[in-house]
């Protein structure tokens, strides 16, 4: 898989391209299943973690496509798909939860973020 970072993320994305934007803190790339779903994910600490070395990019953690019907479930390694193996229904339900707990820590346990503004003010208080 080739990736490409952009400003903004086309509307038509090719086969087997991670477009990055990290004005946006997202990635959007088509499934390497083949089965056409686009698949976005966020970037952030309690989503996923991009890695750039200057040559190659990786996603972090697992990218588990639960709402697709293919259900595929991979890392994007180095530019590279690798396939993981297929969990349970049991297994898949785990990681949900522990992904919502993991936004929930993120934007401090409110079920909205704060404004910016605030945000701002969070930081000059703290120093």
């Amino acid at each position: 898989m080739r990736h490409k970072f952009v400003e903004y993320i086309p509307s038509q994305i090719e086969e087997d391209i991670l477009y990055i934007s990290i004005e946006y803190d997202v990635a959007k790339h088509k499934c390497p299943c083949g089965c056409g779903a686009d698949i976005v994910t966020s970037l952030s600490p309690a989503r996923w973690k991009l890695t750039y070395d200057g040559e190659t990019v990786s996603l972090y953690p697992s990218i588990g496509n639960w709402s697709h019907g293919c259900k595929s479930h991979y890392w994007i390694t180095n530019d590279n798909v690798v396939w993981a193996g297929q969990i349970t229904n049991n297994q898949m339900n785990k990681v949900i939860r522990n992904d919502k707990e993991a936004v929930k820590k993120h934007i401090g346990g409110s079920s909205k973020s704060k404004g910016f503004i605030d945000w701002i003010k969070d930081i000059f208080r703290s120093h």
